[in-house]
């Protein structure tokens, strides 16, 4: 390689533009900061300051004593969604069930909609009624309310707002595999948190915080993929350490909200100068509404509304009338207590079925998804077997921090009465095989 320049700005861009060209390739290590610096005759601090920019624009990545290394080529990685074309009989997808969505025709029919033009308020009025009685009690204290496109915009939108590339955020692992990649695409490193029945340990929280974290991302309940939802204890366990570290941001994902069995417990600490609280309506809506609602401290609503300002990314009217339509009209509304019920049906249907094959699930569960714990990280081997027999599960591997985690998981919504026996069956057989 061969960097040339002065100041920050012209060796910055000596080594973007290797970068582009293909002349400094994933993987290679930059010299170190001294050895840059005595070459290029420049302050050790310059090459520091190069370094951290490069690392801020997603070029490179700073990890520890290797050094500094140029970044892989981003992909989007593993996806939820349906697979399309498939024969296999799909509990894969993380996907709610169609038909206990509700009828966004009626909804579009509910009233006229007026034009919003640029500069008028980010809020629907209604929604934001709705949303104060709906956030504002779960609030640690004074809060403003704003609407981001989703949970996952919403979790991104507020990591940019306080971290830079190379900050350490705690998540759940195993993990959402939505916010695992959001972590990825934005450089930041994900610390993984381990987890038991009742979610996150408050002692694994503890060393990911010693270790720098500089924010946490929480699922109260209906926790994807395991299920499992914070107790009372465990929540009063988890807020005891954050208040230890009152300047890291938390987040907090309740993106089950709408359809949630289990109680929603306060985890955020009164002492936290920095956090939020997400609720998204895809799971009991639809996920093509993609709107969630945000509670945050005033200091964290003030910066993200600098990037969902009515000028620039506001969240569409049209869509947010179709969402207080969905909540407010008793006709749409009630499709999702009738959701709630059909889902938990579901779980408890597959549960004893499996329990009479001999195969345990992680408990106690809500949501979507049913999670087998495995005792090896054997579960593209176990889902490759499964789709032998005709059924399509999502391997635990993916949801993995730090380590594959060791799981099958099993999206229960469209699972059928008379498939049930069938399929824990053939899941039975095929973990006693391997054990």
């Amino acid at each position: 390689m061969s960097i040339t320049g002065k100041t920050v700005t012209s060796i910055f861009e000596s080594i973007r533009l290797q970068v582009q060209a293909g002349k400094l390739r994933p993987g290679q290590i930059l010299p170190p900061v001294r050895d840059l610096a005595v070459t290029l005759g420049v302050n050790r601090n310059t090459v520091a300051a190069v370094y951290k920019r490069l690392a801020a624009a997603g070029l490179a990545t700073t990890q520890g004593r290797r050094g500094t290394v140029i970044r892989e080529q981003l992909d989007p990685g593993e996806q939820e969604g349906w697979m399309a074309g498939t024969p296999l009989i799909d509990f894969a997808s993380g996907n709610p069930n169609p038909a206990w969505l509700p009828d966004i025709n009626q909804a579009l029919a509910w009233r006229p909609y007026q034009h919003q033009l640029y500069g008028g308020e980010p809020v629907h009025a209604e929604l934001a009624a709705y949303g104060r009685q709906w956030l504002g009690r779960d609030c640690p204290g004074e809060y403003a309310l704003d609407v981001a496109h989703g949970a996952v915009d919403a979790i991104e939108r507020l990591l940019a707002a306080y971290l830079v590339a190379g900050d350490k955020v705690a998540v759940e692992d195993p993990c959402f595999l939505s916010s695992i990649n959001t972590l990825r695409i934005a450089g930041l490193q994900a610390v993984g948190v381990g987890m038991d029945h009742a979610g996150m340990r408050p002692d694994a929280l503890e060393q990911a915080l010693e270790q720098g974290a500089q924010a946490v991302i929480v699922t109260p309940r209906a926790h994807n993929p395991t299920g499992c939802s914070l107790t009372s204890e465990r929540a009063q366990a988890l807020q005891a350490v954050l208040e230890r570290y009152p300047h890291v941001l938390v987040i907090v994902d309740d993106h089950f909200a709408l359809l949630a069995y289990k109680r929603y417990w306060q985890v955020i600490p009164a002492s936290s100068t920095r956090w939020a609280l997400v609720r998204s309506v895809s799971k009991a809506l639809g996920p093509d509404l993609r709107l969630a609602l945000v509670a945050s401290d005033p200091q964290t609503s003030q910066r993200l509304r600098l990037r969902l300002a009515p000028g620039t990314g506001w969240v569409s009217h049209l869509l947010q009338e179709v969402v207080v339509a969905c909540l407010q009209v008793p006709a749409l509304a009630g499709r999702m207590g009738l959701a709630t019920q059909e889902y938990s049906y579901r779980r408890n249907i597959l549960k004893h079925a499996l329990a009479a094959q001999g195969v345990a699930v992680a408990e106690p569960v809500d949501g979507l998804n049913l999670w087998i714990p495995l005792r090896e990280p054997t579960g593209q081997a176990d889902a490759a077997l499964l789709a032998r027999h005709g059924w399509l599960v999502r391997s635990g591997d993916v949801f993995g921090v730090q380590a594959p985690a060791c799981g099958l998981r099993v999206t229960i919504s469209t699972l059928h009465e008379d498939q049930v026996d069938r399929f824990a069956v053939d899941i039975g057989k095929v973990l006693k095989a391997r054990a």
